[in-house]
């Protein structure tokens, strides 16, 4: 798998800051600030990975991952979320989502989330 990274959240500090968490690991080839843009993001950059908020106006993280899994199923998908309701990481994992974390970022468990969805060798989840 390649390492190309979509980060969609509708807060531009928290993009900015799941950016810079996951630019070690990733090459972030674009950002979105909603459901429906990220969709827009998907089809034209092809990344191999997501970050996805949940609540966000315009098209939620949910239907945006559901429509995103529908197109191309081995894309991962990890929700990062300050949604800690027990629902809607239900509804993320039934909708595809591989894995999640919630806000605020903590950069080693993001590293383990991936690892897992990923499965990384432990040495590269080395800093």
């Amino acid at each position: 798998m390649s390492d190309r990274a979509l980060v969609v959240d509708d807060s531009s500090f928290q993009r900015t800051i799941v950016s810079n968490t996951i630019e070690e690991w990733f090459e972030i080839v674009a950002t979105a600030e909603n459901g429906k843009e990220a969709i827009d993001q998907f089809k034209e950059e092809r990344p191999d990975v997501i970050t996805m908020d949940i609540m966000m106006p315009e098209m939620d993280g949910i239907t945006a991952v559901k429509n995103i899994k529908e197109i191309s199923p081995e894309t991962i998908i990890v929700m990062v979320t300050s949604v800690k309701q027990k629902q809607k990481m239900r509804e993320a994992a039934r909708a595809g989502a591989d894995g999640y974390v919630t806000k605020p970022v903590n950069t080693e468990k993001l590293r383990e989330e991936f690892a897992d969805v990923l499965d990384w060798p432990a040495a590269s989840q080395q800093k």
